[in-house]
């Protein structure tokens, strides 16, 4: 959502609300930023008992979010410019770790420390404001002073002054005051417009590198597009010459010496014609592999769980399937991360000397489609240019998706890839 820094205009049902918004906070900000000081240091003091510390510290974040999050609506519904509503953060992949991310990521989020900033410098105001209003309070009084003075000496401000002069000093100050509470409404707004509202060039910016980000993640898919149908291009070539074509060119010969020995040996004629036919269901095996290999039928039959079980089920490597999905995804998001899935359990059987492989799919709130597998091998896997990671890389980043590989040496080996449901 795009946001304006126009400033709204200041109506007097307007400034009656910022006046009372500010009224509000002056009274509550204090004890807000007493209880966030509280927590803060019980989670300092009790960090070296790590359970009690850990707690106070990841319920501070909480909280800090949760008053940005009532800070954020109560600019934009007063003001009604559009702010984003506060968000909490995602976890970048499920877990103990994922989550642990995503809680760093909510306790750096500048979007949050903007409407703390923006509830301190409130809180700051509105007492100034509360005291502007006792002022004005007690200038009204003070005009009326003439009626109860009984010493002819009203005090005000600390300073006595005599009575007949009360009524022209109490009305300039409650005119001084009236005005001092306006100009406080009013900077109430200017001050949370400029802090929570990026400047023109700020999002002149963000809008100029967002695009920048669009256009090299479209030349990357684009690339990993081309890198991808080269190497698929190249593997059936060397899949057809290495494994197809001799076996035909095989058939070929047999048959061709069938046929010399039909007339002269027809016993001989028969076992070689029988020998031609089982090879030739051999070529149709490989060559429904091969095919297999390009786009599994069922994906598009019955779904990228019914297509992984298939080939788990074919694995040389037992597998421990974990799929959770609900409805479809795109069919270049489900055969990207199939082809992902399908080219690591194949690494894993000619490389990684594993004897167990976890793959876990699901489909997240954010709409992606993630799916990790992970072997028990020697690790050391590595993107090397024409390698079958390579080509998983090319897949995946042509469907508009991301990779992870961690591999060390000694195992474990784990893959993730994440793409968008939609590409």
């Amino acid at each position: 959502m795009t946001t304006s820094s126009a400033p709204a205009r200041p109506t007097p049902r307007r400034l009656l609300a910022a006046t009372a918004h500010l009224a509000a906070v002056g009274a509550i900000g204090p004890v807000i930023a007493a209880g966030v000081g509280l927590l803060l240091s019980i989670g300092v003091a009790t960090l070296p008992i790590i359970g009690i510390g850990l707690i106070a510290l990841v319920a501070l974040v909480y909280v800090l979010f949760g008053i940005g999050w009532v800070e954020t609506a109560r600019i934009d519904g007063l003001y009604q410019v559009g702010l984003p509503q506060l968000r909490l953060r995602r976890a970048p992949r499920p877990g103990f770790g994922g989550w642990l991310r995503a809680l760093w990521a909510q306790a750096i989020d500048g979007s949050m420390w903007r409407a703390i900033a923006n509830l301190i410098v409130s809180s700051l105001t509105g007492l100034l404001l509360l005291f502007v209003v006792r002022l004005m309070i007690t200038s009204a009084i003070v005009a009326f002073a003439p009626l109860f003075a009984s010493d002819g000496v009203v005090e005000i401000l600390g300073f006595e002054i005599l009575a007949s002069w009360a009524p022209l000093v109490g009305g300039i100050l409650f005119v001084a005051s009236l005005a001092a509470i306006l100009g406080l409404a009013l900077l109430h707004g200017v001050i949370a417009r400029a802090i929570l509202i990026p400047s023109r060039e700020a999002q002149l910016a963000a809008l100029a590198r967002d695009a920048d980000q669009q256009a090299r993640q479209a030349q990357d898919q684009r690339a990993g597009a081309v890198r991808a149908a080269d190497v698929e291009r190249t593997r059936i070539e060397r899949d057809l010459h290495d494994g197809v074509q001799p076996r035909l060119v095989s058939i070929g010969m047999t048959l061709g010496l069938a046929q010399q020995k039909i007339d002269t040996d027809p016993g001989k004629a028969k076992e070689l014609v029988s020998e031609a036919h089982t090879s030739t269901k051999a070529a149709i095996t490989e060559l429904r592999q091969l095919a297999r290999g390009i786009h599994a039928s069922v994906l598009d039959d019955r779904g990228l769980d019914a297509a992984l079980s298939a080939l788990a089920g074919r694995s040389h490597v037992p597998v421990k399937l974990d799929v959770r999905i609900d409805g479809r995804c795109s069919r270049d998001a489900e055969a990207a991360v199939y082809f992902a899935l399908a080219e690591s359990l194949t690494n894993a059987a000619k490389h990684s000397r594993a004897t167990e492989c976890r793959v876990t799919v699901r489909r997240r709130d954010d709409g992606t489609l993630w799916a990790r597998v992970e072997d028990n091998g020697i690790g050391g896997a590595q993107v090397l240019p024409g390698g079958g990671l390579d080509g998983i890389v090319n897949r995946v980043t042509a469907a508009g998706g991301t990779i992870r590989l961690d591999s060390p040496q000694g195992g474990p080996t784990s893959l993730e890839v994440s793409v968008p449901c939609a590409s």
